[in-house]
Parts: C-alpha cells; structure tokens; sequence
C-alpha cells in the first residue's frame, strides 16, 4: 500500500518542476493549502445536504405544488392479476400480439382489455408529476444558491478580473476559508447527486448522469488537490450559470404555466451557449492553456487537467446543439417543454388519448389549445 500511494502521489506528476508536497504542508505562519484529505469532508456535508433536501421537498417543496394546483394522486392503479403480473415482471412489460392473444384465450379476457392493463401497470411504477416538481424544486434552489454564492465569492478576487492572477505564485497560493467552503459545498452536492441518483426519478439516463457526476465529483477534486482552485473557481460558477434556468422551466412545466415554461427554456438556451460556446473557451480555456503555459509552463497533471477540459468543451458543443434544436422546434411549433430524460412525462389518461389515435384529440378542443396531452408523445420523440 506504501508503495502505490507512492506512485499515485508521484510529486513529478501533480506538481511543477522543483516542487514537492512538503513545499505545500501548513507553516508556522498559519497559512494553509489545499490537502488531499480535505476532500474526505465533502462526504459527511454530502449526507447533510441529502437530509436537507428531503425536509425542503416536504415541508416547502410539496405545499408549493398543490398550491399551483399540481395534485398529489398519483397514476391509476391495475386491477390485480397474478397471471399478468407474473408476465409483467418477469417476461416483458410490452406484449406483442402473439402474447396478447394467448393472454386473452387464458384469461378471457379481450386484447385491448389487457394492453390497458400493462399501460396501467407501467404507470404504476413512475412517479407523479409531485414528485419530479419536488425534485426540480430543489435542484433550483440549490443551483440558484451556489451560483448566487459564487457570484458574491468571486467579485472581491484579483482573479475574477484578472485570471492571469490564477497563476501568478502558483502552486504557492494559500487556502482561504472561502475558497475552501466553496469548494466543499459543489463538491458535496455532486456526492449528493450520486447518492440520490438511487432514489430519484429513474431516467432513461441513469448511467450517463452518473458518468458525469462522477466525472465532475473527479475533476473537482482533481483541480483542488493540486491547487488549482482559483481557476476552478471560476469553472464552477460559470456551469453554475444555467442550470437554475433548466429547472425553473421543469417548473413551470410541471405547473402547465407554458408561455413560462418556453421563455425560461429560451432563456436557460441563450445563457448555456453563450457561457459553454463563447466564454468558456475564451475565458477559461484561455487561461488555462495559453496564460498558464507562459507563467508556470507545463508539467504531467497540467496537461491531464487541460485535456478534461477539452473533453468538456465538447460535451458543450454536443449539449448546445441538442439544446437549439430543441428551443428551433420550440419556436416553430409551439410546443411545450418536455423533459425526454424522464421514462414518464404524462399521466396514464394521456397515454390513452396517445393510444387511442387522433379521435381523442379531435374530440377534445382543449388539448388542441394548451398542446399539453397532444403534444406529449411529439416531444418525448424530441
């Protein structure tokens, strides 16, 4: 074990030539710098923070969506069968024809009787529209708060004006108490977001927001070991810049308030692309690539760290694409924001007006109208 923490913490890679790890150890003066097993703090802070979120989202979160008329209930329930639960748990939760038809023979029952047995029963499982408002409740908050924060930290720093100041001294810049609760705070709530990924809305994403929130929980903590928390500072809070406006959207979404929902998400659209596509590669890439060569030059973990940062500049393009087209088909149609994320965007009865083909929607003038239940089953494609 002596042996691999040796090698992991290789002092030729994580720091510049002629510096070690005893060069950033505490000094008698009491200045301090950023040490490996600060990063061990975030995880209790992680579990404080998941706490938190549970009594946000009953106590504040849920009494603020019935009162925006979101209705607690959840989706219908299916008349119990054994046969067919014992089909829908262990062979498929789609049946096509061939099954439904020796379903019928054995149950007498006729084809479209049990089809909207399985809608019914795949609803079952999938949380309601209080639940994902709930959800989105708090990850505004929090998003609006760190970002609000951050905002507050950085305007009183040389480095938010100037970022050549990110590495003027560098690795010796010591650890300011700001700094420090910064940095725990983002890093405990990715923890967070790991830990509740397991008891929130599942996703048709699941392991690629895992993926993420593993990558971001890495380069944050990769950035702080080596002391390049002043740069990462300003990475945090300029990604710390749009997602608010994503899920205040979901918001509104979720409360059928659609003319919200659409200036939000036109909103949340032109601030991702201009921080992600313009400011992020001619501030932060700037610095990081261009001034810090001249001022420190490179060594082992600084081009480790320039290349994740190039990796995330193209999930950037990726995102702002996926996020334009979206907002393109917005503006065309008129469509409402959905959340394709989820396995669930619509109530069972929804699901049924989709079903049963263009009598419902011609029936109905309303849906015509608001594009809520008409529009599901369009954006979910989107």
């Amino acid at each position: 074990m002596a042996a691999l923490s040796a090698w992991f913490w290789n002092e030729r890679f994580w720091l510049p030539q002629n510096v070690t790890w005893a060069d950033l150890a505490d000094t008698e003066s009491g200045e301090q710098y950023p040490q490996a097993g600060h990063i061990l703090c975030a995880l209790p802070v992680a579990l404080g923070i998941f706490a938190v979120r549970l009594l946000f989202e009953r106590f504040i979160a849920k009494p603020c969506a019935i009162r925006v008329g979101i209705q607690s209930s959840g989706p219908r329930r299916a008349q119990p069968n054994a046969i067919l639960e014992k089909v829908f748990v262990s062979i498929t939760k789609c049946p096509d024809g061939k099954r439904l038809e020796g379903l019928s023979k054995q149950l007498d029952w006729d084809a479209r009787k049990i089809q909207r047995w399985f809608r019914h029963r795949r609803n079952q499982d999938k949380p309601s529209t209080l639940t994902k408002f709930c959800e989105s409740m708090w990850r505004f908050t929090f998003y609006l708060y760190i970002f609000c924060y951050g905002i507050r930290f950085l305007w009183s720093t040389t480095w938010f004006w100037d970022t050549r100041q990110c590495w003027y001294n560098y690795p010796y810049q010591p650890l300011t108490s700001g700094l420090y609760y910064y940095y725990i705070k983002e890093l405990a709530f990715y923890w967070s977001l790991m830990f509740s990924q397991f008891t929130d809305i599942k996703r048709k994403d699941f392991l690629i927001m895992f993926i993420h929130h593993l990558a971001t929980v890495g380069l944050i903590s990769f950035s702080y070991v080596n002391n390049m928390v002043r740069v990462g500072t300003l990475v945090m809070c300029l990604h710390d810049a749009s997602d608010f406006l994503l899920e205040a959207a979901k918001l509104t979404n979720y409360a059928k308030f659609q003319r919200l929902c659409d200036s939000f998400f036109m909103f949340f659209a032109l601030v991702f692309v201009t921080t992600r596509l313009i400011i992020f590669p001619l501030w932060i890439l700037n610095t990081t690539m261009f001034e810090s060569w001249d001022l420190i030059g490179p060594y082992p973990s600084w081009w480790l760290f320039n290349g994740l940062l190039l990796v995330l500049q193209i999930l950037h393009i990726v995102w702002s694409y996926l996020i334009l087209r979206i907002a393109y088909k917005a503006l065309v149609r008129g469509k409402v924001l959905k959340d394709d994320r989820s396995d669930v965007e619509s109530s069972s009865e929804e699901e049924d007006t989709t079903l049963n083909g263009t009598k419902a929607i011609h029936n109905n003038g309303a849906n015509r109208v608001n594009g809520h239940a008409t529009s599901s089953s369009q954006w979910a494609e989107e």
